[in-house]
């Protein structure tokens, strides 16, 4: 697997591509920065970016790139300028069909260092470290390229294996639920008219009998017989 690493960024973009795969030692191939003057126009300085990251991409034709994630900071103006960078070398990967992957600065430090708070001084030891180098890479973007290249490579198959495991998992449910339609009423389709009083047997008047007692049915006032008025005793 090689791996373009790009820490973006307009004044210095740090690139570098490492090639390997995880487990095994990994390989440099290249590192630098492409910088651009402070003083000129965004639209100049952006278009020199693009230029760099399109030789880079030409010389090494990695099969991925790897962005660091921007995220939020104090500084507004810093980010805009980082996600800007950010942006064009999505667009330059793109417009060749490499795969984009983006990590955040604490996965790549947890990554590389084992530590998601680790410094910049702790990236560039570590980089060296694992890449075989005399010295760490000058200046910190260029590191900090060359271990988000690490990371990707280091990450991919996890990556790869639970987004497979997650498409797995959604395939059967999709399945069920093509296989088990809703049932659906025929539009313009009238319901039948309920019929009052039609329905249910009819409740009896009176009181119900106790539980587990057998009902005695009552006899009417006109089946009684007649009771006889005795008069005063002579």
């Amino acid at each position: 697997m090689r791996v373009l690493g790009v820490d973006p960024g307009l004044t210095r973009c740090g690139v570098g591509v490492v090639e390997g795969v995880a487990g095994r030692p990994l390989t440099m191939l290249g590192v630098g920065v492409v910088r651009t003057p402070a003083d000129a126009e965004l639209g100049d300085r952006l278009v020199a970016i693009e230029r760099g990251i399109e030789a880079w991409l030409d010389e090494h034709s990695p099969g991925y790139v790897a962005v660091e994630r921007v995220f939020a900071q104090h500084n507004v103006r810093t980010v805009m300028g980082t996600a800007q960078a950010s942006a064009v070398a999505m667009l330059c990967a793109a417009r060749r069909g490499i795969p984009v992957a983006l990590h955040t600065p604490s996965e790549v430090k947890a990554a590389v260092t084992g530590s998601g708070r680790a410094e910049k001084a702790q990236v560039g030891a570590m980089v060296t470290r694992l890449l075989r180098l005399d010295a760490p890479p000058k200046p910190a973007d260029a590191a900090d390229a060359l271990a988000l290249a690490i990371c990707h490579i280091w990450r991919a198959p996890a990556q790869n294996r639970l987004q497979q495991a997650v498409a797995a998992h959604r395939a059967p449910s999709a399945s069920r639920t093509q296989a088990t339609p809703g049932i659906s009423r025929t539009p313009g389709a009238s319901r039948t008219p309920r019929t009052a009083g039609t329905t249910g047997a009819p409740r009896t008047s009176g009181t119900a009998p106790a539980p587990g007692a057998s009902a005695t049915p009552r006899t009417s006032d006109a089946s009684r017989t007649p009771r006889t008025l005795k008069g005063p005793t002579a």
